[in-house]
């Protein structure tokens, strides 16, 4: 957990792709999360927390879930600047990541990662490969954690909590695909973005 935003910059051209550059100022008060569902290459998710004036970042292939019986695979990417919580629009083809991102949930998060009576910085929970939290967000609430699987690649475990926001038989992934800021899908945004033909 060493990167920081000067490896997302790297990867972009930022005055094509739209993306914000970023100053890594704090959110406020309760740190902030965001998923995003982005359409490159392949479909997935990103899910974001605020740690440290960052957005540190995984690519969920099939998303979060509800379900805590699901184990859902999340790759660590490089961290993105606070900023990037609200992007929405389409990277265009050629840039790094190319394709439409959508804000599919965002709120609050809590850290609940305890040990031994002390409550554990995320930091420093995420650097040990086993992070517990609760989302507060328009469609996700509750505990969540991520545990790290394999060092060399940056895979990890993201799973719901047996709370009572726990729901096995939602899945919102499939059942609420819009945007929480715009009220849009993927395709929406894409044909906005490119205009009338």
């Amino acid at each position: 957990m060493t990167m920081s935003t000067s490896e997302y910059r790297q990867k972009r051209d930022l005055s094509r792709s739209g993306e914000p550059r970023g100053s890594s100022e704090p959110s406020g008060e309760k740190p902030v999360f965001v998923i995003q569902k982005h359409d490159a290459s392949t479909l997935h998710y990103d899910f974001r927390l605020e740690v440290d004036g960052v957005l540190k970042s995984w690519a969920v292939p099939k998303g979060p879930s509800t379900d805590p019986s699901e184990k859902r695979l999340a790759i660590e990417t490089e961290d993105h600047p606070l900023e990037y919580a609200e992007f929405e629009g389409t990277i265009p083809e050629g840039e790094y990541g190319a394709g439409t991102v959508l804000i599919w949930d965002r709120g609050t998060y809590q850290n609940i990662t305890w040990k031994d009576d002390n409550l554990k910085p995320m930091d420093k929970a995420l650097g040990s490969g086993h992070a517990l939290f609760r989302l507060k967000g328009e469609k996700l609430s509750g505990g969540y954690a991520l545990q790290r699987i394999d060092d060399d690649e940056g895979h990890w475990l993201l799973v719901k909590m047996d709370d009572d926001e726990a729901d096995a038989r939602r899945n919102p992934v499939s059942t609420e695909p819009e945007s929480v800021v715009s009220g849009r899908t993927l395709e929406e945004i894409a044909g906005e973005e490119k205009g009338p033909s």
